[in-house]
């Protein structure tokens, strides 16, 4: 049972990337439809279902309507251990047709090639899964395990709260599988990922003085008071949080980081120092520390530069007139203000239990298929991971897309790659046995 359907993958998948538009997920532009998605995996497993004479039991659940997840469970007679496969989301990031050299809402084929938004991230992976499930509805195989596979929404955005896993989790319909491997199916390259990075995004507000910029000397210049202050901030980040030794075990492609993606100000003209600036960013720190411990000492450190914040004014850096402090024409004493604060609730890292029968059998599969087995760990994040594992599930991460397209323009898999895929998570199943 270890081949993947090539026709009827491609099928599948034509139909997935035809929906992809509907489920891009950027609220509140892109609010995804991920039942859009559903429906389609429905109508090809619809012969394999119990209802219709099969063996696969189907459960389609629901927090919000259309905002679906799916689990889908083959329970052979006599089976009392589990393997499960969950992590492929139905919602995709954004695509921009004008920046794509073919259309990202449809399928196209170019040889071993396979284009389309979702394609690697996740559509491809859940068009393998129901591949392989409707495989196992054919053959019904004698297994001593129940296979569960849970397709989820809402992993690309967690601004809308309680619609995916978060929501499956919380209902309890994943309780039963913790006593078995769980393989999570997000993410790239064929080899198994043995290591993810916790994810905060931060916001560092910062209140200067609006003044002409021909007499700065009066004014606070916010973004370099933000430029100051920020740097204190990481110099400080990566004293306390420097590269750990286990980062080598787990081959971490980079240590914990924290650093500004986005700075934006009050609009003004050229002539003048604006009143203010954020300058927002993010924290990838890797399993071997604790997310929580991390936003509260870095939160420290902002309060005590907030206390200081005169000092740190450097004449020599940025000249005579950059100062923190200011006297007004009325005699009242201005001075620059910082504050810091983490959004949402952030991701857990995760590093996966090297000593696991789900490990072992994903790591042997994988061999015997590609000839090697080269586990890797990125400061990427995966929500709910952390949680699954401190709740006592055995998780372990694999994918078989592109890392080096994700989120990006000309999204692609390879057709071999998703065959090689059908066999290394037929062959663990096999090897769970």
């Amino acid at each position: 049972m270890s081949e993947l359907n090539e026709s009827r993958f491609l099928q599948i998948l034509e139909a997935l990337i035809g929906e992809s538009q509907y489920v891009q997920n950027n609220p509140p532009k892109f609010v995804p439809e991920e039942d859009k998605v559903v429906d389609h995996l429905l109508t090809f497993l619809k012969p394999y279902t119990v209802e219709n004479g099969g063996v696969l039991h189907v459960k389609h659940l629901h927090s919000q309507p259309r905002r679906g997840n799916l689990i889908v469970q083959y329970r052979p007679e006599g089976a009392t251990k589990y393997v499960s496969f969950v992590g492929s989301h139905l919602d995709v990031v954004p695509a921009d047709p004008a920046t794509w050299k073919c259309d990202p809402f449809k399928l196209t084929v170019d040889g071993d090639k396979l284009y389309g938004r979702g394609t690697t991230d996740c559509l491809g992976h859940v068009a393998l899964l129901t591949d392989m499930l409707c495989t196992i509805g054919e053959k019904k195989p004698a297994l001593k395990t129940i296979v569960t596979v849970c397709f989820i929404a809402s992993e690309e955005n967690s601004s809308i709260p309680n619609i995916g896993v978060d929501f499956v989790m919380k209902e309890g319909h994943l309780d039963e599988i913790k006593s078995g491997p769980v393989f999570w199916v997000d993410s790239s390259d064929s080899h198994p990922c043995i290591g993810t990075a916790a994810a905060a995004s931060w916001t560092l507000r910062v209140d200067g003085r609006l003044f002409h910029s021909g007499l700065p000397h009066k004014g606070i210049n916010p973004i370099e008071l933000g430029s100051d202050v920020l740097s204190q901030i990481q110099k400080r980040f990566y004293q306390d949080f420097p590269p750990h030794p286990s980062e080598k075990i787990y081959n971490f492609a980079s240590p914990s980081t924290m650093k500004p993606t986005q700075i934006r100000c009050a609009e003004g003209g050229l002539n003048q120092i604006p009143p203010w600036c954020e300058i927002r960013g993010d924290i990838r720190l890797t399993p071997f520390y604790n997310i929580e411990k991390c936003i509260e000492k870095v939160t420290s450190y902002a309060t005590e530069l907030q206390a200081s914040v005169t000092s740190l004014a450097n004449p020599e850096l940025r000249g005579p007139c950059s100062k923190y402090e200011v006297v007004d024409t009325e005699g009242k004493t201005i001075t620059g203000g910082i504050k810091l604060t983490f959004e949402d609730d952030p991701y857990k890292g995760i590093a996966c239990k090297l000593d696991s029968k789900g490990y072992e059998a994903l790591c042997t599969a994988t061999k015997n298929v590609l000839g090697e087995v080269k586990p890797y760990s990125i400061c990427g994040s995966l929500p709910l991971v952390g949680e699954m594992q401190e709740a006592g599930y055995d998780l372990q991460v694999c994918g078989y897309g592109k890392s080096a397209v994700y989120h990006g323009d000309n999204e692609f898999c390879l057709l071999s790659d998703m065959k090689n895929a059908a066999k290394i998570l037929f062959g663990a199943v096999d090897l769970l046995q």
